[in-house]
């Protein structure tokens, strides 16, 4: 194949401006668009079999306004801005209703800070991107599962507070 056979990347063609770039940027991104709907509906559908089929709920954090939040350097916004996770939310949501199984969504606030054994908060725990270990009782753990762990007990403790009577008792 020769160099000028290669599809040409998206800047180049961006750079071209002619009608058959456009059309051929306006192809490659619903390409694209179809790929990242397709994954996330399999990463969807993975999460929610595997929770009916252990008989267990599944709890998210609610991360409406992530991208004004936070801040990222340059490399780390490409991944953040162009993974489409409320669409993912969204496919986890319907297909949680449709088979039944319990959702709820959690406050986000320090899940990564927390430690899952004593529940101390330091902004010091997270010692890198992948190691946590807590300044309070010691524990160490990869950073993510320390954190899906901590989820995973808000998302117990909202669960269990929407099930417990708000009446009060009769005397």
């Amino acid at each position: 194949m020769l160099l000028s056979q290669l599809p040409q990347a998206p800047f180049k063609l961006q750079r071209k401006g002619t009608k058959s770039a456009k059309r051929r940027l306006k192809r490659r991104s619903r390409k694209e668009a179809r790929h990242a709907t397709n994954t996330n509906h399999v990463i969807a559908k993975t999460i929610v079999t595997e929770a009916e089929r252990t008989g267990r709920g599944l709890s998210l954090e609610e991360l409406r306004g992530i991208r004004e939040r936070v801040r990222l350097r340059r490399p780390q916004r490409v991944a953040l801005h162009s993974w489409a996770f409320a669409q993912l939310t969204d496919f986890i949501v319907n297909k949680a209703r449709r088979t039944g199984v319990p959702l709820v969504f959690v406050d986000p606030t320090y899940t990564s800070r927390q430690s899952v054994e004593c529940d101390h908060v330091d902004t010091r725990n997270r010692v890198s991107q992948a190691v946590f270990t807590c300044r309070s009782c010691g524990v160490a753990a990869h950073a993510e599962r320390n954190a899906f762990r901590v989820v995973a007990r808000k998302g117990e403790a909202v669960w269990t507070a929407g099930r417990e009577s708000r009446v009060p008792a009769t005397p």
